[in-house]
């Protein structure tokens, strides 16, 4: 039966996953659950086949390992593996519409990461939030101060040369500035 199989969907999942393989003609001839465990010794007994897997969390990882086993590995976008499904979802509909996607000719695939474009990747990803909180902080600080009529300069860099005793010296000291006792250590 193996002997007959050209391609091979495998819905990813955390612990269960689930592969389903085709002909050439696109009859079903391998349809098996494999744990995370069971996975890779399975794809290492396989000939060389086409593997298709949908392109989201884990993928980039397994599409690796299996290609170090020699199969081709192509990675699909969910959205156009979905038309492919055919009835009620589930994890062995799912594998058997990825083993049809990856054979249409028109498919648009996911190029493969390496294990360096994800780590550059989740750097950028970590930085942008920490702009963002660091941004979000700054324009939080500005509106407190401004609660109690104190304008400072916008934007991050004039904030960072404001000098924080300063601030503290101005909510403290000047008269006119009518600041709740309570919100000073919040700002300080």
């Amino acid at each position: 039966m193996k002997q007959e199989m050209h391609v091979l969907g495998i819905d990813i999942a955390k612990r269960v996953f689930h592969a389903v393989g085709m002909d050439d003609r696109g009859n079903v001839v391998y349809r098996k659950r494999l744990s995370r465990h069971d996975l890779r010794p399975c794809i290492a007994k396989l000939p060389p086949v086409l593997i298709g897997i949908e392109a989201c969390g884990g993928a980039h990882y397994w599409a690796r390992r299996f290609r170090a086993h020699g199969p081709e590995v192509k990675l699909m976008a969910p959205q156009f593996v979905k038309p492919y499904v055919k009835s009620n979802k589930n994890d062995s509909r799912d594998a058997e519409a990825i083993a049809e996607a990856v054979t249409r000719p028109t498919m648009r695939f996911v190029p493969v990461k390496d294990g360096d474009q994800q780590d550059i990747q989740a750097l950028h990803r970590v930085r942008e939030r920490l702009i963002g909180e660091r941004t979000a902080l700054v324009n939080e600080v500005h509106g407190l101060l401004h609660e109690d009529g104190i304008v400072i300069p916008k934007g991050v860099a004039k904030f960072r040369q404001l000098p924080l005793l300063w601030v503290l010296r101005l909510l403290l000291w000047d008269k006119k500035v009518q600041m709740n006792p309570l919100g000073i250590p919040v700002l300080a």
